[in-house]
């Protein structure tokens, strides 16, 4: 019930008419590309599901700069005075 041989060869012959033998290898070869583009998409999907999209993985995805990083805070803490040093006046 499936494609045989000789509906395989009358396919490629329509192809071969109405394309010509220049063109057709260049339509295989895309043909293939897209097939294996949507291919790799397809699997490169599952892979993906167990990564969480951080906002840096979804700027550095889209091509764009990440946002800068939030600055830490810091907080002073108290500087003993040098016993060297004269005292300060105020």
């Amino acid at each position: 019930m499936g494609i045989g041989v000789p509906e395989l060869l009358i396919v490629l012959a329509i192809l071969l008419l109405v394309f010509g033998p220049k063109r057709l290898p260049q339509l295989g070869r895309q043909l293939g590309g897209g097939m294996r583009e949507f291919k790799d998409s397809i699997t490169s999907k599952d892979k993906d599901d167990d990564e969480e999209d951080t906002p840096e993985s979804v700027a550095q995805q889209a091509g764009l700069p990440s946002a800068p990083a939030a600055p830490e805070t810091v907080t002073a803490e108290p500087v003993e005075a040098d016993p060297a040093a004269p005292p300060r006046q105020p």
